[in-house]
This record gives C-alpha cells, structure tokens and sequence, in this order.
C-alpha cells in the first residue's frame, strides 16, 4: 500500500496517525468517490490492534496535555485554525472528492466553518467560569477538570465540520483524543492530523485511526482508559455503542439524526417556506437536521405544492465540483440502494411520487417528493437520509402538533408562520432539540445542539460541551483557620 495518495492534486496520507507518528496497517480497505464511483485509493485498516494503540498513546498525553495552561492550549486551537485557513481549497476538494458535497459549499462555508470551530473553542475557553458562591459562610468553587482521552466517531456527510465540532472542545477541555472517521469519507481526518502537527500540537494529543465499524469501534469504545465518547451517527451503532461502553460506565453524547417536519401554516410568507422547503434538499437530503416531512395547512397546500414543484424541478442535479450545481451524489451505492428501497415500498403501499421516485446514472437519486402517505408509514416514520422528502396537510394547529410529534425522533422542527403567538404556542409543544421558526440551519456555537428521544443523548456546544468533556468538581472551604506562613 502506498503512504500517500493525490486526490485533485493534494497528497494525503492513507495511514493512521498514532502517537505523533504515521501508523500503517497490514490490511486496507478501498476509499471511493461517489462522483464517479471509481476508487480514490487504499486506506489503512485499522483494528484492535491500532485502537490500543491510539488510546495508550492517548493516555501516555494525557497529563502534560491536561495540565497545560488555558491560555496555551487557547493558542495552539488558533494556529490549528490559521492552518485550516491556509488549506481551504485543498480540504475543499478533498472533501468534496471524497463524500460527493459541493465544492461551492466547501469553499464558502464548510471548510471556514472548520475553523470557526476551533477559534470559538478557544476564545471560550478562556471566559468559562462558574461565579463562586457561599453556603453557610462557607465558599463554593466550581471548576472544568479535564476528564482523560476521549473517543470521538463522526459520520460520512459532513466529515470534517462535525469531527471539529467535537474535537475542538474536547482539546480545548485538557482532553486528549482518538478520532476515528467514518469508512465511507475519512481524507479530511488525516489532512486535520497534519494540520494539528504543524501548528505544534503535541504527539498523542490528537490521534486519527481509520477503519471499518465495529472491526475498531468495539475496541475504541470498550477500552477503560476511554473518559469520554461522542457518536454522530445511526440508531443501531449508538445501542452497540452504549452496550459497550456500558462495562467502564463511560459518558456518552449522541447525536443519531431524525425524522423532522416542516410546518407550513396559511399565515405564513409562502415564498419563504418554499425556499426553506426546497433548502432540505441540501448536500443530497444527507443532512440528520433536514426537514423531510412537510406539514401543510389544507388551506394552502396546493398552491404551496405548485410552487415547491416548480423551484424544485429546476434544481441542477450534477457534478459538485461544477460552481451551477445544487444537488450532488450519494455518498455510497449501498446507501443509493437503501434510499430506492424506500421509495418503492412507498409506491408499492400507495404514495405518489408529485417529483423524483427513481435512480440517476451512478449514485445520483432524482429529488423525490411524496404524496398521499399514511402517519404510520415506513417513509414518514423512519430516516431515508437521501433526497426524498413526504407532503402532507393539516386541519388545524393541534393536528398540526400531533402529526409533527409522531415519530419515535426529536432533533430539529421547522416553522413557517407569520403569526408571533402561534409561533410560541407550536414551539413550545414541540419535541425538538432546535427549532427554527421561519428560518433554517441557523447554528450558532454557544447553543446547545443535541436530539430528545431516539435522535440522541445529551447536548453539546458553548459551556454544554465542556460541561460534556470535563468532570466538574465543586470545592467548599471553610472559613478561616488558615495558618500563617509568613
């Protein structure tokens, strides 16, 4: 196997990165692009083996890593942004080479956003604070103590923004990490391992391991030296997760996508609630935020109907690294298969396809809304993770309420209204991390960002994070009796 691959003309290195060194692996697995199908080049494979390795090494950084100032560690999370910075274009296309996003969207927001994520960290690390308080004259202190190596499992559509998003406060916290990317997208993890190496992070601080599923993941995950584990990702794998963490008692936080609506009421600026419903379409409906259920006021739902078709319709479907392309790939012909399946068992139970319902040539799926879908459904209850999105209507605001909240998921809801109390009223009734009223994928890093029910456990951004990656201690002293020194 080679060390090294060129993807668009970036060299990227296919093995681990374990303790400061490069790692390789005696067995490899094939990286593909979903543009065209054809093979990027061969990845490490990791498995037990590198998982004890990357948690030892882990450990090993532990101590100076956690003990190493605010402000230093502050530092280092900033100059792993300036290299962020300096490499857009290339994470860009590596990443859009790798998962099939667009490159446009790369450009201008993803790969920005990368290192927003480690300046926010940064900055915020050096403003947490508890206020001390007393109780009983006595003085209450509350601190953020690191916890120890952490486990971090980040998903296919969004590798490198979402792997930040957790590898940022959990270095800014004093933790050391193990970042395991998913099999399916894992060129950004590698590129970021160099980039933390060169902006002077220390060896073991941050470690990257490539693998398939459980063939690493159990080991990762069931390793008691692990402090801290932080799943984006699939139902399924997170129960394997947490039954294997379960034996060490090992903190989770998951984030496990959804089945979230758009609620479209007859008082809301139609146009705007086109445009956000045409918005779920975003990086090929592989977006665990999007909105795939519409909910339409009876009253309007044919006129909203005409007019979502119309802007849909005229969507480019195509090669993302064209600047005129709106909808790229998906990611996997496994999961274009998964995404069909769904589509014709919704025809066969009686749905209708308004637009889409079929297969592209390679791993393109035409964007698909259904019609004529029953509440229970397969296709209203449970993930496509494709660009496949259902319409139904309502009566009024409590059915309304009930339609958006009959699903076994609880990460996101969308509102389209334009009356301010019937907004506070539905919102306040939803089952939903965030709600977006009359807006959409608005995310701000101080909010907390997390799923009730099967969409996941716990919260994470701004002090939720560190709250997540540290073990708060509260020291009580007592008043006087100190001795003098001097």
């Amino acid at each position: 196997m080679a060390d090294k691959i060129t993807v668009a003309g970036v060299a990227v290195d296919t093995r681990h990165w374990i303790g400061g060194q490069r790692v390789a692996s005696a067995e490899t697995f094939t990286d593909s692009s979903p543009i065209d199908g054809q093979p990027i080049g061969e990845i490490a494979r990791g498995g037990p083996a590198e998982a004890r390795a990357a948690v030892a090494a882990a450990k090993a950084a532990f101590p100076g890593w956690a003990a190493t100032s605010r402000a230093e560690r502050a530092r280092l999370l900033h100059a792993i942004a300036d290299g962020v910075e300096k490499r857009i274009e290339e994470l860009a296309i590596v990443e859009t080479t790798d998962n099939g996003a667009l490159l446009r969207s790369h450009r201008r927001g993803v790969m920005p956003r990368v290192a927003h994520n480690f300046r926010f960290f940064a900055d915020w690390l050096l403003t947490l604070e508890h206020e001390d308080f007393e109780t009983r004259g006595h003085a209450n202190h509350v601190s953020w103590d690191p916890a120890g190596p952490c486990v971090l499992i980040t998903p296919w559509n969004a590798p490198l923004m979402l792997a930040t998003w957790k590898v940022a406060p959990a270095l800014a916290a004093g933790n050391t990490v193990v970042l395991k990317p998913a099999e399916w997208s894992p060129l950004t993890a590698s590129l970021l391992a160099d980039i933390a190496a060169e902006a002077g992070l220390p060896a073991g601080v941050l470690n990257v391991v490539q693998g398939y599923g459980a063939e690493i993941g159990d080991a990762l995950t069931s390793d008691p030296d692990v402090r801290r584990i932080s799943f984006t990702g699939s139902v399924p794998t997170a129960e394997r997760i947490a039954v294997s963490a379960a034996a060490n008692l090992t903190p989770l936080s998951l984030e496990l996508g959804g089945k979230s609506p758009l609620l479209v009421f007859a008082d809301a600026d139609l146009d705007l609630a086109v445009d956000l419903a045409v918005e779920q379409y975003d990086n090929a409906g592989q977006v665990c935020l999007a909105a795939t259920r519409f909910l339409v006021e009876e009253s309007v739902a044919e006129e909203f109907t005409r007019r979502f078709v119309e802007k849909a319709t005229a969507l480019k479907q195509g090669d993302p690294r064209d600047e005129a392309t709106d909808i790229g790939p998906n990611i996997h012909p496994r999961q274009l298969e998964k995404i069909d399946g769904f589509v014709r068992r919704a025809v066969a139970a009686g749905a209708r396809a308004v637009i889409g319902g079929h297969r592209e040539d390679g791993q393109y799926y035409a964007p698909t809304l259904l019609t004529e879908v029953a509440q229970d459904s397969e296709i209203v209850q449970e993930e496509v993770f494709g660009p496949v999105l259902t319409l139904q209507t309502f009566a009024d605001e409590e059915e309304a309420v009930r339609l958006a909240n009959d699903t076994r998921f609880g990460l996101a809801a969308t509102l389209a209204t334009g009356d301010r109390e019937r907004a506070e009223r539905v919102t306040a009734r939803l089952v939903a991390g965030t709600v977006w009223v009359n807006c959409f994928f608005v995310r701000d890093l101080q909010a907390p960002f997390g799923g009730s029910r099967l969409s996941g456990v716990g919260r994470e951004g701004g002090t939720w994070s560190f709250d997540f990656y540290c073990d708060l201690k509260n020291t009580v002293t007592a008043p006087g009796g100190w001795k003098d020194h001097g």
